[in-house]
């Protein structure tokens, strides 16, 4: 044989055998890799070195057991090496982040991952839209932001100094269970659950300087309890506390000791009990109502909270028919929601949400039609009740909110001052999680609860009435920003703003409270009164708190009892949401003066209802007195 037949004969076996070493040290070390319609399966064919250290843990989910993925899946690192050094090279201690979500769950999850990153919890865009737009930096509070990417303006300082926290591009950098303080964490945020015994080996593995490894592995599922929520959801409109019944204070933790009726959160914060949630009361969770879908988002990027939520009222208490959609019709993740919940309603309609065609997956309709909701903390089914007769046969308050007439009580906050110290020492930047110097700083006068007031969306849908709540009854000195003494530059801000206040009640609000209760009609606090002089009907408003300096307004109110606002006054935190004009307050209070004497469960009040008020004026007794304007 020729010496160039054997050189190649050598160099084909040699070929051969590095080829065949590859595929068996695969065998032994690497997970495979499988693309299954929109998701990535991963079949773990042979055990990594990881659990030569990490022996026996438990604690994991079924469908994140390193038997079926690995270690590697989530937390990367070297699998195919013994020492300790090498093996922990590129190693992520905790997955999740979004920094790292695109190597460890986005492989696995894509779809789900970017759905995320456009979603407001990610990106604040509404929340750094307003706060640019009050500081005049902006023209609308209407813009497209994106927390991580403000600079160091005055208002990009004021979010970072006060509201930069609350996103999920936050890292959780701390090992340990998602509490009331979380912010962040990406996928950890919602989908990280510590069980007691991980809880005891983590301080047992802290305390040992970290020589004695845990045994309880944190699990990662789709088990999302309300405390998952609560960190970022306990601030701005406060809807996690709301839920709960429990109103801010400026009380002290130690004002309140032995008190019941108050408790204190974990950031010292102290809560009035004022009426929890009814949905809260029967023992639902926040995900029993917002989905994945609600969650997570889209995928689309929107600017405000109420563009981005789907579900209503209507969907599960419907007026003649839910909107459903059968089980072979999910998509791949309600699928997954599904599977991981072990439901069995495989046969029967879900529930589908109007406006998006998202299904709640923990919905069915039974042989007969009756709609049950299945509580995701405990399985308990819930009968999905259809909205009662008078909401459905109302054509008076047809385009009125369920929430306007359902929630029992809201938040009130009043007099808030921002200004800026330039010479704090430690100012936490809460963005970037680092220390400088000079810091906003925000003095709140006055914590409160009241029936929600009413305001008017106007858009491409209609009109409807919402609820509303003081948004920012504020001052802010821009000017110490500036460099300019204290009060050189202050602007001040009466902005309201629309709200989901979280106390649905199974009663509603008696009809007064809407048509002549001065909060309700924007007029805040005080005595409004329906006076009979000679005849003569006019409506009296003696308001409870003091002019403010800067607009003559109640320092609650968010309008003038009864005259125009001055065009070109901004009064609320959106370009779609107004108070009510004059003619609008007329039309509530003409009803106001009727309730003064007909009960509003009359007859004549029951018929106005249905038919309205006007074809009932044509027929009025000589004894009514109407309000003359």
């Amino acid at each position: 044989m020729k010496l160039k037949d054997t050189k190649f004969w050598f160099l084909i076996i040699a070929v051969i055998a590095i080829t065949i070493f590859l595929f068996l040290r695969n065998m032994v070390f690497q997970d495979t890799y499988v693309k299954v319609n929109e998701y990535t399966k991963i079949e773990n064919i042979a055990q990594e070195s990881c659990l030569e250290c990490h022996q026996n843990t438990k604690g994991y989910s079924n469908y994140h057991n390193p038997e079926l993925i690995g270690c590697i899946s989530c937390h990367l690192g070297n699998p195919n090496t013994l020492d300790k050094e090498d093996s922990h090279k590129g190693m992520v201690l905790i997955p999740g982040n979004l920094s790292d979500a695109k190597v460890t769950c986005g492989v696995c999850h894509p779809n789900e991952l970017t759905k995320i990153e456009n979603s407001l919890m990610t990106t604040n865009s509404g929340l750094v839209a307003v706060d640019k737009y009050i500081f005049g930096e902006a023209d609308s509070p209407n813009g497209q932001y994106h927390i991580q990417l403000i600079e160091n303006s005055a208002s990009d300082k004021h979010l970072r100094d006060l509201c930069a926290n609350c996103h999920l591009g936050a890292q959780k950098e701390e090992f340990g269970p998602i509490t009331q303080l979380s912010r962040g964490g990406g996928c950890n945020a919602c989908h990280l659950n510590y069980s007691e015994e991980a809880k005891a080996d983590l301080a047992n593995y802290i305390s040992s300087e970290k020589k004695e490894l845990p045994l309880h592995h944190p699990a990662t599922n789709i088990f999302v309890k309300d405390e998952h929520c609560f960190g970022c959801h306990s601030r701005s409109s406060r809807i996690s506390t709301n839920y709960e019944g429990f109103q801010e204070t400026l009380l002290d933790e130690s004002d309140v000791l032995n008190n019941s009726d108050y408790k204190v959160i974990e950031d010292k914060r102290v809560y009035k009990f004022i009426e929890e949630d009814v949905h809260h009361t029967k023992g639902m969770l926040c995900i029993d109502c917002h989905s994945s879908h609600e969650v997570m988002g889209d995928g689309k990027r929107y600017t405000h909270e109420e563009q981005a939520v789907k579900i209503q009222c209507s969907d599960c208490h419907f007026k003649e028919k839910p909107n459903t959609i059968p089980y072979d019709s999910l998509d791949a993740e309600s699928l997954l929601v599904f599977l991981h919940r072990d439901y069995k309603h495989y046969d029967k309609e879900v529930i589908a949400v109007e406006k998006s065609g998202h299904p709640l997956v923990n919905t069915f309709i039974d042989a007969v039609g009756n709609a049950f909701l299945i509580g995701k903390k405990d399985g308990k089914l819930h009968p999905l009740n259809p909205q009662p007769e008078i909401c459905s046969r109302d054509n008076a308050h047809k385009n009125v909110s369920c929430a306007t007439c359902h929630s029992s009580w809201t938040t009130r906050c009043i007099g808030c001052h921002n200004e800026y110290d330039k010479n704090e020492p430690r100012a936490f930047d809460l963005l970037d999680r680092k220390y400088g110097k000079g810091q906003w700083k925000e003095f709140v006068a006055e914590f409160s609860s009241s029936l929600p007031a009413m305001g008017v969306r106007s858009n491409s849908e209609g009109k409807h009435i919402e609820p509303a709540v003081p948004g920012m009854i504020l001052t802010i000195d821009k000017g110490s920003y500036a460099g300019k003494e204290l009060g050189e530059d202050v602007s001040f801000h009466r902005l309201y703003a629309p709200n989901s206040p979280h106390t649905t009640t199974s009663n509603v609000r008696d009809c007064k409270s809407c048509h002549s209760n001065p909060e309700t009609l924007g007029y805040g606090k005080g005595t409004l009164s329906f006076e009979i002089t000679e005849g003569k009907g006019t409506w009296q408003f003696t308001p409870e708190y003091a002019l403010n300096e800067n607009d003559n307004l109640p320092e609650d109110a968010w309008i003038p009892f009864l005259k125009e606002v001055e065009e070109g006054t901004v009064n609320s935190t959106r370009t779609d949401f107004r108070p009510f004009t004059v003619k609008e307050q007329q039309q509530l209070l003409l009803v106001g003066a009727c309730l003064q004497c007909h009960k509003e469960d009359s007859k004549v009040m029951a018929e106005s209802l249905i038919i309205g008020i006007e074809p009932l004026l044509k027929k009025l007794d000589k004894s009514c007195t109407l309000p003359s304007w």
